[in-house]
């Protein structure tokens, strides 16, 4: 295994994000799809009953940091009013990033 792909494993991280406020509707599920994909993390992204948005993420911890910022704002005429973060462990559990139904 490569040094690269060590280190990669290392900083592995799981993340669990809600996101409240005007996120349905507006593209927000297919924009995560995109951003999560351009920077290489797996998972998915679901619209809730309560009109959040639930995302969970798996990856290099720096990607992951770098889709919750994007999230903070989100697509064109989001309006992100609260996002909750909660960390875990990665469970290496997905094969890409989809919008789970």
């Amino acid at each position: 295994m490569s040094t690269a792909k060590i280190a990669a494993m290392k900083n592995a991280a799981r993340v669990h994000l809600k996101i409240n406020g005007r996120v349905q509707g507006v593209y927000f599920r297919a924009s995560t799809v995109e951003q999560a994909r351009r920077l290489g993390v797996t998972g998915w992204v679901m619209n809730c009953r309560d009109s959040s948005v639930a995302v969970i993420a798996e990856g290099e911890r720096e990607r992951l940091e770098e889709l919750i910022g994007w999230c903070r704002s989100g697509p064109p005429g989001a309006q992100v009013k609260e996002i909750r973060v909660e960390w875990e462990d990665s469970k290496d559990e997905f094969q890409g990033f989809f919008i789970k139904r």
